[in-house]
């Protein structure tokens, strides 16, 4: 791939009919740009689990995809409440979803544990009363074959 891709998407906060466009259009152009399998699965998950908590927290969000030679990278920032203590927030488990949320199968807590398992880097900067601003990255990495030497 010799030139980068981008794109960004508007996000809908308590829109749960909507939960999830994004993050499929985004796994459709990887498909459709022939990157590996692994890794349009890797992107596919992080922006699902960052999109489910825009729409379950925040009112709105954009989320910036772009796709060069070398990585994927995903941005979205939102106005919502922001993240109150980013660290309990990473533990699995830990969550702040309402009754509501949990009964439609929601607020497992493993939103941002899996986008962190899923992404080679992960960058979280929010304010309370603000915001947050997530950045995650995914490495393009050459699938190599191993060859043997004689």
């Amino acid at each position: 791939m010799d030139k980068s891709f981008s794109q960004s998407f508007e996000i809908r906060g308590s829109v749960f009919i909507d939960a999830g466009k994004a993050s499929t259009e985004v796994k459709t152009i990887l498909k459709q740009l022939g990157i590996n399998s692994e890794i349009v699965r890797r992107v596919a998950i992080a922006s699902y689990e960052a999109e489910m908590n825009v729409v379950m927290y925040a009112k709105r969000a954009t989320m910036n995809f772009e796709v060069s030679s070398e990585k994927i990278s995903i941005v979205v920032e939102d106005e919502g409440p922001g993240i109150l203590n980013i660290e309990l927030a990473m533990k699995e488990g830990y969550s702040t979803a309402t009754t509501e949320m949990r009964e439609m199968g929601f607020g497992a807590g493993m939103g941002l544990p899996n986008i962190k398992k899923n992404a080679d880097s992960l960058k979280i900067e929010s304010e309370v009363g603000k915001g947050t601003k997530l950045e995650f990255v995914i490495n393009l990495k050459e699938q190599r074959v191993p060859t043997m030497s004689g």
